[in-house]
């Protein structure tokens, strides 16, 4: 077994075309340090609907430029099988280690298949790329970027010609192309031939920007914005002085790309932290809400001031204010959200007499549905504007929200009025989330199972209505790993993450209200319940 893995190892630094890995890879071999080599080449990283995710070093088992190379390499194959040999696949990247280097690759190894390979100019934000798609009418896009993943983790997410990212059959399609190549000496990379665009397409989509706004609509709400030592802050300063918005407030210490996030344990708004720079900056400026992207820019969180302190919405409470005021501003077509969202965007929909649409987790599914108009999920992802962007977009999704708050104000009003008013029309939609992230995969999987074998009968005193096991898909709904449970007045939702070892439980309760004066009381009830929920349900799932 040692001699299968050194020899292993000692093949793939053969052909290692970057000398930072080579060097890393060779240490290994030579200290013999057969733990971490069998880590390195337990397998490969597994090409999914996101594409890829790892932590960034050597070996099969990790993100680096002899893993893209492949990936690019079956992406390229998998193309010319579909009859797109002679097409433009565009490429963007973040400002992440090692993002320009394996936009590079790709785009060599896009040049040397025979397609044609476009380069954006910059670590630009992941919605300029899934713009440029639809714009430049490419066959297919690749983002390098992992999103809000820690520091030593890097991505590659493909999407396809219509602009959203892959989705069955094609991920498995592409992971076999990928697995099919013998060496990478069997893949062309020249070294040119592929276009490093100039700012004509980001041009294009900041004048995209400005069709999420309604003509002549109020732009006084002022902002403090972080973009969380990622890619977001030209792209959304530019948006906002195009709008006429004034000029939002920087998160200084967070406001320049840096790949070692310095500031944060995590990347990511939702994150416990995350937010501190921003809150003190919003205590020292008194703007009326704080906006924040992810650091490839495409989600999108808000946080406002309540009773004297500042706090995020939940992205269920931001999705339901865009569709309101989308539904105020007689927006048409499918209003659109994931199984794990609040169930309010439907009631909000069907109210205004429009489609709603529920789908697997992921903007990959959201973008599908037929006729989208407007699409979120509770993760701070929104699509404002699906005929430009197909996915989740964090620069049009702050304008919109800042656009809802300028007019509140002209009214005197704030977002955390219009919820309460949307409690009182629809009744109160409290939403929590029961997060648990694992350094050993086997514990997800042993709480999976455990429910699957020994489901509970209620929780919080509820009784369990309905409980669906996704694995065996549903009417609307194709296969995936998850567990639903209806209550009366309470949903539940457990499912392993998609790109984090995490196991989640989406969890709702559903209190009705009659009038404004009996929303505090109403929102000690769903505490209560959504309290009582998390708590029967780790004793359910042994976690």
């Amino acid at each position: 077994m040692h001699d299968d893995l050194i020899a292993k190892a000692e093949a793939w630094l053969a052909e290692d075309p970057d000398a930072e890995t080579r060097e890393e890879l060779a240490k290994l071999i030579e200290a013999g340090d057969v733990s971490e080599l069998a880590a390195r080449f337990a397998g490969t990283l597994q090409f999914g609907t996101a594409g890829l995710r790892g932590e960034l070093g050597a070996g099969p088992m990790r993100m680096n430029r002899s893993v893209v190379i492949r990936a690019a390499a079956g992406l390229a194959a998998h193309l010319k099988q579909q009859g797109q040999g002679d097409g433009l696949v565009v490429i963007g990247y973040d400002a992440r280690h090692k993002s320009a280097d394996f936009a590079l690759d790709t785009a060599a190894v896009m040049t040397g298949a025979g397609l044609r390979a476009a380069v954006l100019p910059r670590p630009l934000p992941t919605p300029v790329l899934a713009f440029a798609i639809r714009h430049l009418g490419a066959v297919a896009g690749v983002e390098v970027t992992a999103s809000h993943n820690p520091p030593r983790d890097n991505g590659y997410k493909v999407y396809l010609g219509d602009g959203s990212q892959i989705v069955p059959p094609a991920d498995a399609e592409i992971a076999a192309e990928i697995d099919a190549i013998v060496s990478l000496d069997d893949v062309p990379r020249p070294d040119g031939g592929w276009e490093i665009l100039d700012d004509t397409v980001l041009d294009a989509y900041l004048a995209r920007t400005d069709a999420v706004l309604a003509t002549g609509s109020a732009r006084t709400a002022r902002t403090v914005y972080t973009a969380m030592h990622g890619v977001g802050k030209d792209v959304l300063v530019a948006a906002f002085a195009r709008a006429g918005f004034p000029e939002p407030v920087l998160v200084a210490e967070q406001a320049e790309p840096d790949p070692d996030f310095p500031t944060v344990a995590f990347p990511n708004p939702e994150e416990p932290g995350a937010m501190d720079l921003a809150f003190a900056a919003a205590r020292a400026t008194a703007p009326d809400l704080v906006v924040a992207n992810d650091p490839d820019a495409d989600r999108c969180a808000v946080a406002v001031e309540d009773a004297g302190e500042w706090r995020m919405l939940r992205g269920d409470e931001v999705g339901s204010l865009l569709a309101a005021h989308l539904v105020r501003r007689g927006a048409t077509g499918t209003f659109a959200e994931s199984i794990v969202s609040s169930s309010l965007l439907g009631r909000i929909a069907r109210k205004a007499g429009l489609r709603h649409e529920e789908t697997l987790t992921g903007f990959k599914w959201i973008a599908r549905a037929e006729g989208l108009r407007y699409g979120y999920e509770e993760a701070l992802g929104y699509c404002v504007d699906p005929e430009g962007v197909r996915d989740k977009d964090g620069i049009t999704a702050a304008l919109l929200i800042t656009e809802l708050a300028s007019e509140l104000k002209e009214q005197g009003r704030t977002l955390l009025d219009l919820l309460d008013d949307l409690a009182v029309e629809h009744g109160l939609h409290a939403t929590d989330q029961l997060s648990v992230r694992v350094a050993d995969l086997s514990v997800i999987a042993d709480a999976m199972r455990r429910l699957r074998e020994q489901p509970p009968t209620g929780l919080a005193g509820l009784a369990i209505t309905r409980a669906e096991d996704l694995t065996r898909g549903t009417e609307t709904l194709p296969p995936t790993d998850g567990l639903r449970y209806t209550l009366d007045g309470a949903r539940v939702i457990v499912r392993p993450s998609g790109t984090e070892p995490k196991l989640k439980c989406y969890l709702e309760a559903v209190v009705p209200v009659a009038a404004h004066e009996e929303l505090p009381a109403a929102r000690a009830r769903a505490a209560e319940l959504l309290a009582a929920i998390k708590r029967d349900l780790s004793t359910a799932a042994g976690i």
